[in-house]
């Protein structure tokens, strides 16, 4: 490895080390390394244009949308009362059994996480709601915590994921496709996480609440029908093929406002305002972070490090089962210390000619990717979702590293059944998608 790439990344380490933005230590080290460092022998101006034309184009990509307009959904409800009519529903289902009330906080942040596709904004909406809820229940503090820290995952998991439509915008996969390889991961998630309630709960000798009459049931989802319903239009619109995930994300902001505005009445105007220039500001922020990170690989590859890499590693491992093996820890380590945008973007290219190498289903290998970079959310030292829990909680990083620990080991036991059972992840594609093959 030459100086010049040493210098680099040294520097990329040091500025995140300082807790310099993400995006400003990607953009920094990117904009030296290809108008400074680079050996690609270009004259200087010739260089700086290809910076220019690498940061606007990485911005100027269609999948974009996708994300934007999903984060304004996710903020949408987050505002309005849909995210309580979906526990209100979650409650009703499995309420009734020991350690329900913690069940139905799994299930809402599902159903919370198959319309937003962000694991910050499933721990903020759903976790700041049950948490409280838990405890006047008469639930252990710190189950409460682990429970709501760690179930968010599936916000990330279960499609629409944001980190799904940046990896397949990068190795052009088919995004309904990957969308598909994240069911069956979620509910593997969802159904381990109450298996382990129940045991607990029923250990400690909780017993359920009174089982809901059939009026009462179906009063519960005559209520929360208007909030059921734009995931079944999200899904339904996207693998019928009546309408594409661009158009779901829009038609999921109307749907949403719609419903908001003049369905539940619980959203003003002003309010819907504030909503939108907050979703804005929010969106900015991520391009800010695709840009500076489509820079930064950009050098990469114009110093080659992506083959450089696959040369190594293909030298050193033979094995398709430890190649699999060393990913997973690897990218357990990053999702400690870097969120799952930048190190998508960054990470999937320097991957990509190793998983053609060892015949890998770069399918495959985006659920896998997505589910390392969910659990590194909520991963000491830096999981971002750690830090929220705690100041909603009001407990240290110590207290809640504690309280994740039995369902980070949860995760990481399906985590490692994904790894080695591809079928389980590929079988659902194959079947609605087989050209994507």
């Amino acid at each position: 490895m030459d100086t010049g790439i040493l210098v680099a990344l040294s520097l990329l380490l040091g500025m995140l080390a300082l807790t310099v933005p993400v995006y400003l230590a990607l953009f920094t080290t990117g904009v030296l390394g290809m108008v400074v460092l680079a050996g690609s022998g270009l004259p200087f101006d010739i260089q700086s244009l290809q910076l220019v034309d690498s940061f606007y184009k990485s911005m100027d990509k269609f999948p974009l949308v996708v994300v934007l307009f999903f984060i304004l959904c996710g903020n949408i409800m987050t505002s309005g009362t849909i995210v309580d009519k979906l526990v209100k529903v979650a409650k009703a289902m499995v309420g009734f059994l020991p350690g329900g009330l913690g069940m139905a906080g799994v299930l809402a942040c599902g159903l919370f996480g198959a319309i937003s596709g962000s694991t910050v904004a499933t721990v903020v909406a759903i976790g700041g709601f049950m948490i409280p809820a838990l405890v006047e229940d008469g639930y252990d503090e710190a189950y409460s915590v682990g429970v709501m820290t760690t179930a968010p995952i599936l916000g990330i998991v279960i499609p629409p994921s944001i980190s799904m439509i940046l990896y397949a915008m990068i190795t052009n996969d088919s995004l309904e496709a990957l969308f598909m390889t994240g069911f069956v991961p979620g509910a593997l998630i969802m159904v381990a996480f109450c298996i382990y309630t129940y045991v607990v709960c029923k250990r400690g000798g909780m017993r359920g609440a009174t089982p809901p009459s059939v009026a009462e049931f179906v009063a519960v989802l005559r209520e929360g029908i208007w909030a059921l319903l734009l995931p079944v239009i999200i899904f339904g619109g996207i693998f019928s093929g009546v309408f594409t995930a661009n158009e779901a994300a829009v038609v999921a902001c109307v749907y949403a406002f719609i419903v908001e505005i003049f369905i539940h009445r619980d959203m003003t105007l002003t309010a819907a305002r504030r909503v939108t220039v907050s979703s804005a500001v929010t969106s900015g922020t991520l391009l800010i972070i695709v840009a500076g990170a489509t820079v930064f690989g950009k050098y990469l590859t114009l110093e080659r490090i992506p083959e450089a890499i696959t040369g190594a590693v293909t030298a050193s491992i033979t094995s398709k089962l430890v190649f699999l093996l060393v990913m997973n820890i690897f990218l357990l380590i990053v999702g400690m210390f870097m969120d799952v945008i930048s190190a998508t973007m960054i990470l999937t290219p320097v991957f990509l000619p190793m998983l053609y190498q060892f015949g890998i289903n770069t399918l495959h290998f985006g659920l896998l990717m997505t589910v390392n970079l969910g659990i590194g959310y909520v991963t000491p030292p830096m999981g971002v979702s750690l830090y929220i829990t705690g100041a909603m909680a009001e407990k240290d990083l110590i207290y809640v590293t504690r309280a994740v620990m039995p369902f980070i080991a949860i995760q990481i036991g399906i985590l490692f059944l994904l790894t080695y059972w591809p079928e389980l992840v590929l079988f659902l594609p194959r079947i609605f998608y087989p050209g994507a093959f």
